[in-house]
């Protein structure tokens, strides 16, 4: 399905959210999607029991990474430093939740909470994961150890979404209705603050997010028997609400992406996708998708994923959405030029080849040259008329005594050029060189050469003599 922008408030002209490919290959509904520190690689999690790893380059999975779980997928996450992947399912009333170190393939198995595991994070530190989980508990872990390090963090109703700070010192709790938000102390295990209270269907999975310096909380809460449809953000310390609110979705929030420079919001419910300046709350666009589950964003915001079903599809952020709010910031965009500078550097294009190639041209099809039997007489006759006297004669040694022995692709020496040999005839013998003369008057064709050029005379076929004055 093609998506096609329903609303801008930017600019009059319509504009397309770019299809940049359609991932295939699960059997059943994607619960969540995780791209990969550099953007390269995607992880999805679905209810087939499987999680499968994408080449973001080609579009296609890749196979020997798949992961078969024993229940169904809820969560997938990957840590910033790309070293662990943490996926987090239930089914028939247990979790499963198991984190694999990239680099060597072990496994870690987190066996503590008692029903399904809906939510996880990684801690900016890439050394933290924490869990929820609709026993209405947080935990969290030590990826290197695997063990318990802090919790359970109990809330009032089951968690739909938590968040580590970026200093790893506080979290952020959601219930799955998002009608409780939560700070809790990492170290203190205490509750710090919260606002909302318990609530009702319908569910919302969508996530949480911290803005870069810890000061404030974004994510979508209703304070009414409302589903929540309304984005806040929230001072981290009280959790009061905090300039205007994003308002705009008719439905329960399914997905919600934040930029990594905090710059651009994206939103989802149902059949919608939004987009919003985040500073100024201003809606930027909003496009009509298939029915979502999930969203995210790469880590250069460049492109938007989001699932439907059990397909993924992936859509290019419209450059002019990114250029009128530099969401993506200096750092980011010198890093990609520095990274493709060295991409091109290494390439082919670059690379002195090891072996030079060849290029073959079919050989010039040429008339086979006819010999004139007038023309050997010719030539007999001509060499008989340029034997000079001996004074004349007299060379060196290592110059040929006859002026035609020469290669017909070497330049004759300058004292046995054509006209050379004239003058000395002139000067030697005037009656040899007046028969000279009317022999080539009557036997020789002068070919005339631009007014710029000497003339040249043609001795035999392939065989020219230029006269230089």
């Amino acid at each position: 399905m093609a998506s096609t922008l329903t609303q801008s408030t930017t600019a009059n002209t319509t504009m397309f959210l770019a299809s940049a490919m359609t991932l295939r290959g699960h059997e059943d509904q994607i619960r969540s999607i995780s791209y990969f520190p550099k953007g390269k690689r995607m992880i999805s999690g679905s209810d087939d029991l499987t999680a499968r790893q994408w080449d973001m380059q080609v579009g296609k999975e890749i196979p020997k990474l798949r992961d078969v779980c024993k229940r169904q997928i809820r969560a997938v996450a990957v840590s910033r430093d790309g070293r662990w992947v943490v996926t987090g399912g239930s089914h028939s009333g247990r979790g499963e939740l198991k984190a694999c170190d990239v680099q060597t393939g072990i496994v870690k198995t987190f066996e503590d909470h008692s029903k399904e595991t809906y939510c996880i994070d990684i801690s900016t530190d890439s050394t933290l994961l924490v869990s929820g989980a609709i026993d209405r508990s947080a935990r969290i872990w030590s990826l290197e150890t695997g063990k318990l390090v802090a919790g359970p963090f109990t809330s009032l109703q089951g968690l739909g979404a938590v968040r580590f700070s970026h200093d790893s010192k506080k979290l952020a709790v959601k219930s799955d209705v998002g009608k409780c938000l939560e700070v809790w102390g990492v170290h203190t295990q205490k509750l710090d603050v919260r606002t909302g209270t318990f609530g009702y269907d319908p569910m919302s999975y969508a996530s949480v997010f911290w803005t870069k310096k810890n000061l404030t909380i974004v994510a979508a809460i209703s304070f009414t028997d409302d589903p929540a449809r309304t984005i806040h953000e929230f001072d981290a310390s009280t959790l009061k609400t905090v300039g205007t609110s994003f308002e705009g979705h008719t439905m329960v929030l399914a997905g919600l992406a934040l930029s990594s420079d905090d710059t651009l919001l994206v939103t989802g419910c149902y059949e919608t996708i939004k987009l919003w300046a985040f500073e100024s709350r201003h809606l930027l666009a909003s496009f009509n998708v298939l029915p979502l589950d999930s969203l995210t964003l790469s880590p250069d915001s460049r492109q938007l994923a989001y699932t439907s079903g059990s397909n993924i599809y992936i859509y290019n952020t419209p450059a002019e959405i990114l250029a009128s709010i530099g969401s993506v910031s200096d750092a980011q965009t010198s890093a990609h030029k520095n990274s493709s500078l060295a991409d091109l550097l290494k390439s082919d294009a670059t690379r002195r080849p090891r072996n030079p190639v060849t290029i073959s041209y079919p050989p010039r099809s040429r008339p086979t040259p006819t010999v004139d039997p007038q023309s050997s007489i010719f030539v007999r006759r001509f060499r008989k008329l340029l034997r000079l006297p001996p004074r004349a004669n007299a060379v060196s040694n290592n110059q040929p005594r006859d002026p035609l022995d020469f290669p017909a692709t070497s330049a004759l020496p300058p004292n046995h050029s054509f006209l050379a040999q004239a003058t000395n005839l002139e000067t030697s013998s005037p009656r040899h060189a007046s028969d000279l003369k009317r022999f080539l008057r009557q036997h020789l064709s002068f070919r005339r050469r631009p007014s710029h050029e000497p003339p040249e005379i043609e001795v035999a076929p392939g065989r020219k003599f230029t006269v230089t004055c």
